[in-house]
């Protein structure tokens, strides 16, 4: 049985974690969506992978069940086009048909496992968990490394400049000298950084350089 995925409107106002499986076999589908809403998850169906892309990605935890024979491309050509794309969903493939090469292809390009058909219930609803959990902290990395970004474009050109160098373990004497300010210029700029980047220690504002990758360009 063939199920309409849900409109992008619900999609995107959707909060709790989804597990999008694409297979084309309908019994395969509607057993998995079982599966899955049995421990409160939320499950939308699709016959193929380019039903999946006429659908919109809800912005919450979400992850793949995904069977490797598919009509038109296949599942492990689709992770490589997901991959191409730049999203990052995490993969679970299952097969009937698999074999060692095509599981340690999926798995060198990231797939979370590789069940082969039939597969007990726990061992698909294990491989959904680590999923889900490795998009929630990659989403919370993401969040985490814009709201840095947008507190570093707020900075003012001079305090991003001293920002980088103080990062770099210059002292404020040898940042005077390298922008031509004043010793206490430098200090007030610092303490504005140290502010508007809400950095509680010097160790902290490296941290945040390194995430934002951010270095002189003596460097």
């Amino acid at each position: 049985m063939s199920r309409r995925p849900i409109p992008p409107s619900a999609l995107a106002a959707s909060e709790g974690p989804i597990v999008y499986i694409v297979d084309d076999d309908a019994l395969v589908r509607d057993a998995l969506c079982r599966l899955f809403r049995s421990v409160g998850l939320q499950a939308q169906l699709f016959g193929s992978a380019r039903e999946l892309l006429q659908s919109k990605f809800a912005e919450t935890a979400s992850c793949l069940v995904l069977d490797v024979r598919l009509p038109g491309v296949s599942g492990l050509d689709f992770q490589a086009e997901l991959a191409e794309a730049n999203i990052h969903m995490p993969i679970i493939f299952m097969t009937g048909h698999g074999d060692i090469p095509m599981s340690v292809r999926a798995m060198k390009a990231g797939a979370i496992d590789f069940l082969t058909k039939p597969f007990r219930d726990q061992d698909m609803l294990d491989a959904v968990t680590r999923a889900l959990e490795r998009d929630r902290k990659r989403r919370e990395n993401e969040s985490a490394k814009s709201d840095l970004r947008t507190r570093f474009e707020a900075l003012t050109p001079r305090e991003r400049e001293v920002m980088v160098l103080v990062t770099t373990g210059l002292m404020n004497k040898q940042i005077a000298a390298e922008t031509k300010l004043a010793e206490i210029t430098v200090k007030i700029h610092r303490g504005h950084v140290m502010k508007k980047m809400a950095a509680r220690s010097l160790a902290d504002l490296v941290r945040m350089a390194e995430i934002l990758a951010i270095r002189s360009s003596k460097q």
